[in-house]
């Protein structure tokens, strides 16, 4: 549940973002100055994005909570959920300076890369649990060890260069004739990301093409790469709707193309750490 929360929190972000509702409530943890609950559109959807916060950061505790008090689960397990829980109520003070300083790009960059860190460490935590119920298994060769650490740094170049581009975009952060500043020019944003994309794929074809080749040994591989395709087929169909309608793309396309970054993420975490923390299949 916590993992399915925080990927929701990323899509609801970015529909803050992306409606110009960054600023639909000025004031933390009320909505404004004169009264406590949202009124109007802008800011229905901050204080919504509010609540599904709050959501997430009780599910990260009962995470937490559980951990510790699941015997045989690891200090391992135990500390990641913890941190867990942390980084997500982290994201309340952190989003307070954000409106609070006009949604500083740099602060709504911050904002983002923390929660989908967050997701990758619920992912790993998740990882530990699995190994709990099922078992540990042998550990994988060197070669495909390497080949995961290097597809976990890709994705994380690819996630930070799409960050970038959906700061530099045209959509305005906030309503109204306060101007969100831009970080960066879109189109040279766009530019490197797709070269990232480049990159992940690349690493990503060599993992599968072992995955392949020793499919008859390590099945639970090439499933997982076989899902990853798909989610990455479909992360770039997304994009280039949007690239190609850049001018007059509807502000959920943009959303859907964060969440489907979300999910990518996290499928891609999950199966490098699978690869160096294996699970009885």
């Amino acid at each position: 549940m916590a993992v399915g929360c925080l990927v929701v929190i990323v899509g609801s972000g970015a529909t803050v973002r992306l409606t110009g509702s960054g600023l639909g409530c000025p004031h933390w943890p009320t909505c404004n100055a004169t009264h406590a609950l949202p009124k109007g559109y802008h800011s229905d959807i901050e204080f919504s994005n509010r609540v599904v916060s709050a959501i997430t950061v009780i599910s990260t505790l009962v995470l937490a909570i559980a951990a510790w008090r699941t015997r045989g689960l690891g200090r391992r397990g135990k500390v990641l959920a913890t941190v867990v829980f942390a980084g997500t109520l982290a994201q309340a003070p952190l989003g307070a300076i954000t409106v609070y300083y006009d949604l500083n790009p740099y602060l709504v960059l911050t904002h983002l890369l923390l929660s989908l860190t967050v997701l990758g460490i619920a992912v790993v935590t998740l990882l530990e649990a699995s190994r709990l119920v099922r078992g540990g298994a042998s550990m994988l060769p060197t070669l495909a060890r390497a080949c995961g650490a290097v597809l976990l740094l890709a994705v994380g170049v690819l996630v930070v260069t799409g960050t970038l581009a959906t700061a530099a975009g045209r959509f305005p952060g906030s309503s109204g004739s306060k101007v969100v500043p831009r970080l960066g020019a879109f189109h040279p944003a766009v530019w490197l990301h797709v070269r990232a994309v480049a990159a992940f794929g690349i690493v990503f074809l060599v993992l599968a093409a072992w995955a392949w080749a020793r499919r008859a040994q390590w099945p639970w591989l090439l499933r997982g790469c076989a899902a990853l395709l798909v989610i990455l087929l479909v992360q770039m169909g997304i994009g280039e709707w949007q690239y190609r309608t850049y001018g007059t793309v509807p502000w959920w396309v943009v959303v859907a193309h964060v969440a489907a970054a979300a999910v990518l993420f996290a499928w891609t975490v999950g199966l490098v750490a699978r690869l160096w923390r294996p699970v009885r299949h």
